[in-house]
């Protein structure tokens, strides 16, 4: 999280996926943000990429939303980027995708949600990030 640029995959045309709140979060946090879809141009009247290699600069970190099998593509694609920090949403890691992450040395992060550690924690997200630290549930 203390990375000055994103790119996220997995922001929708509608705005009402995951992705999407994760994009305005961290616009809203002064974060230099890029948003990825294959299939939209615009994004909250910003510009929309299609993949990672589109970029037009590199980026500090990728933050992952979409179905395990579309993020192991989405980590390779990281690799070939030159991005070293990869954060997989809960619910869009695959022991696949992690498996490429550790044999090719990229950071990553898996299994927890990255509103629970965006300063600041809002809402429900200071319950989670509590529970965790209770539970013992850090990320990898």
């Amino acid at each position: 999280m203390a990375q000055k640029s994103f790119a996220v995959v997995g922001v929708s045309r509608s705005g009402k996926k995951f992705g999407n709140s994760i994009y305005r979060m961290l616009k809203e946090r002064g974060r230099r943000v890029f948003a990825i879809n294959h299939r939209a141009q615009n994004i909250d009247g910003d510009r929309c990429y299609r993949d990672l290699a589109e970029l037009p600069e590199s980026v500090d970190a990728v933050v992952i939303s979409v179905p395990p099998k579309q993020t192991e593509r989405v980590v390779k694609q990281a690799a070939e980027a030159g991005i070293q920090r990869v954060w997989m949403q809960q619910g869009s890691e695959s022991r696949k995708a992690i498996q490429y992450c550790e044999q090719y040395g990229l950071d990553a992060v898996y299994g927890c949600c990255i509103f629970m550690y965006a300063e600041p924690v809002t809402s429900i997200h200071k319950v989670h990030w509590w529970l965790t630290r209770v539970v013992g549930r850090i990320p990898k």
